[in-house]
């Protein structure tokens, strides 16, 4: 195997927004969770990885990613700060396209592995989920563009069905959207004492909110005229984004372990 990119400084989880990823440096990374293609570029003057989620022979789909793989292929690779991109449905009747950056989240998921420790006690601090300064910089990106966005809490199903009308009312009382691929990431990102943010955008109205019929073609339209926005968005945070980490997420760990 080559040698990975070296001084990567932030990595793109997702990869929604980067429609031509492929023609970056691609190189396989090897973890201990499997093999990861990441695809390497310099936006901004920063070495940026882009690492797929869906990618492979199909499209996978969310209760099969390989979270613990993405999330370590990104430490390993030498980056200190992830952002998200995730699509989202909405519970407070957001304008479908509008955008969210997430400040908390709700774990909903049943069956995917959650943490890297598996074999030792370590209880990582997750009050506060999202990087101050990731959300800053995001926020930042978004208001220097003119595109309007709210901030709220991110609810994480297992899928890969769309949910009832009843989980959408239960969830509707404490979150403000849903989505499939949240978590765990955000948290396995805090075990390695990374930055993590997101950026989620808003696909569609959750099941009840409306009386139509949801469906997988309107995020894949949605997003599909989004991308040129959110590879916008990612670049102004990446630019916006302080030279040294002075948030608590390095820290995040500090007491965890029993």
């Amino acid at each position: 195997m080559g040698k990975v990119a070296e001084n990567v400084e932030v990595a793109v989880l997702g990869g929604v927004g980067f429609n031509s990823y492929q023609e970056f440096k691609s190189q396989s990374v090897h973890t201990p969770y499997g093999e990861v293609t990441a695809y390497f570029t310099t936006i901004r003057g920063k070495r940026v990885a882009v690492i797929p989620r869906h990618a492979g022979e199909n499209h996978i789909p969310p209760h099969r990613i390989n979270y613990r793989a993405n999330v370590w292929a990104a430490y390993s690779i030498g980056a200190k700060r992830v952002i998200s991109t995730n699509s989202v449905g909405s519970m407070r009747g957001h304008p479908v396209g509008s955008f969210v950056v997430l400040d908390d989240f709700i774990d909903f998921t049943r069956n995917r592995p959650s943490t890297f420790y598996d074999d030792r006690t370590v209880h990582v601090d997750v009050s506060e989920p999202y990087c101050t300064e990731l959300r800053t910089a995001l926020k930042g990106a978004l208001e220097k563009r003119g595109l309007p966005y709210t901030e709220g809490i991110y609810a994480c199903t297992e899928g890969p069905r769309f949910e009832t009308r009843a989980e959408i009312r239960m969830m509707s009382q404490f979150a403000d959207v849903v989505g499939m691929t949240g978590v765990p990431e955000v948290s396995l990102a805090k075990e390695l004492s990374l930055c993590y943010a997101s950026l989620a955008i808003i696909t569609n109205q959750a099941c009840g909110m409306t009386t139509q019929k949801l469906t997988a073609d309107e995020v894949t339209e949605v997003v599909g005229k989004a991308q040129d926005a959110i590879f916008e968005i990612i670049s102004g945070t990446i630019e916006n984004i302080p030279e040294t980490r002075n948030c608590r997420c390095k820290f995040a760990k500090e007491g965890a372990c029993l």
